[in-house]
């Protein structure tokens, strides 16, 4: 995989970090800023909600610049708004940061996603979002807990800080990595690299968004959005159940969170060497393998080492199981060469701000704090009830090339 693929997944991991941070150190904020924990909560919808509408929003406006101005640009964007966000004192300016910080990230991701597959060859394109995700996944491992620790000792500020400063050698990494004109040389990697350009070559914009009326597109996007909806259902509300069902302490809160990102890191690697040539393969087997677990994770939920093995398989089996469902949107978006990224990007944050909502609903119910975990069964299940009769649809489109 060339060198300019790793630099775009650094960037992805800083902003996983700050995606997903906010579950350890909304308390903080909320005493710090004279809020109530509910309220500091607005800001991981402020974030979903960002990230939902600014990606097809920020690829538009993104398409006739050239791609390493668009994803320098968006990088600086998302470390300013995080050092925004550091230095006040008021919760509607640092609701605002998470708004913009939303829009930079759905922007960048929603290039980055089309330029890593304008950076490898038509077959390979499965490989080389895995490496871009994989930042995601390592910020589950690494980033969110040390956050997370971070925030405990020197307050949620820093956690901020520590972002915004992170961004910055993504940026110089993808000033220096990423070709500034098509077949230009990277100097790091050796050999030109293919066009990294948003800039429309061939359709419109107007033919690019006419590509979500054709409904092999639209079952693809749906499908990518249910298991991620199903993935942070379950995610979002582990620790209850770590603190609840489990009966372990707040120190295994991280111990477990970091079991799921290794369980991701292992599923989106394995996935990403099938899901190009054998997207059948993993439907067939991740699909029917996640929705068993998850009711088994509830079942065994309070014996911790059956609670710390399924966490990571369910952890690998989502981020297997989805992240194919996206490489399948990039193909399914052929006609849509500079915003393909942005449907699928959009894909993975309605389900990332549906699930947990979903899945709250279900805290007040006979089953308590593992409701989550029956909520991302039904997610699942309906996944795959859909999937199933359309399952030769999904795979046909297999060779079909993201336009360069």
């Amino acid at each position: 995989m060339p060198l300019p693929l790793y630099l775009l997944a650094l960037a992805v991991f800083a902003m996983g970090t700050s995606e997903f941070m906010l579950a350890g150190l909304l308390p903080d904020i909320a005493s710090d800023l004279d809020v109530t924990v509910g309220t500091a909560g607005l800001l991981t919808s402020a974030f979903a909600i960002g990230m939902i509408a600014g990606a097809p929003l920020m690829a538009g406006l993104a398409r006739h610049w050239p791609g390493r101005s668009s994803l320098l640009g968006f990088v600086l964007v998302f470390s300013a708004a995080h050092a925004a966000g550091a230095t006040t004192s008021s919760f509607p300016v640092l609701f605002a940061t998470r708004v913009v910080a939303a829009l930079a990230n759905a922007g960048f991701l929603a290039v980055a996603l089309t330029t890593a597959a304008s950076l490898v060859s038509a077959d390979r394109k499965g490989r080389a979002l895995a490496v871009l995700l994989s930042g995601t996944t390592v910020a589950t491992i690494a980033g969110v807990p040390g956050g997370a620790a971070l925030g405990a000792l020197l307050g949620w500020r820093a956690t901020f800080w520590a972002v915004a400063a992170l961004s910055l050698p993504a940026a110089v990494g993808i000033l220096k990595g990423i070709p500034a004109r098509p077949g230009q040389e990277d100097p790091a990697a050796g050999p030109a690299l293919p066009a990294v350009r948003t800039e429309p070559a061939g359709p419109a914009l107007r033919a690019e968004l006419a590509q979500l009326t054709r409904p092999r597109l639209l079952l693809v996007m749906l499908l990518g959005a249910l298991v991620n909806a199903a993935t942070f259902a379950g995610f979002t509300f582990l620790a209850p159940i770590v603190t609840g069902a489990a009966g372990l302490g707040e120190l295994w809160i991280p111990v477990v969170l970091v079991l799921f990102g290794a369980g991701s890191l292992v599923g989106v690697t394995v996935a990403g060497r099938l899901s190009d040539h054998r997207p059948g393969l993993v439907l067939t087997t991740a699909g029917p393998l996640l929705l068993l677990g998850w009711p088994a994770l509830a079942v065994v939920a309070e014996e911790p080492v059956a609670l710390f093995v399924l966490v990571f398989f369910q952890g690998a089996l989502s981020f297997a199981l989805g992240s194919t469902l996206i490489t399948r949107v990039l193909y399914e978006a052929a006609g849509a060469p500079t915003m393909a990224g942005s449907y699928a990007t959009a894909a993975l944050n309605v389900g990332a701000a549906a699930g947990p909502l979903i899945a709250a609903t279900t805290l007040g119910t006979s089953v308590g704090t593992l409701g989550p975990l029956w909520a991302s069964a039904l997610l699942v299940a309906l996944a795959l009830l859909i999937s199933l009769p359309c399952r030769r649809v999904i795979v046909a489109g297999r060779k079909t090339e993201v336009v360069e």
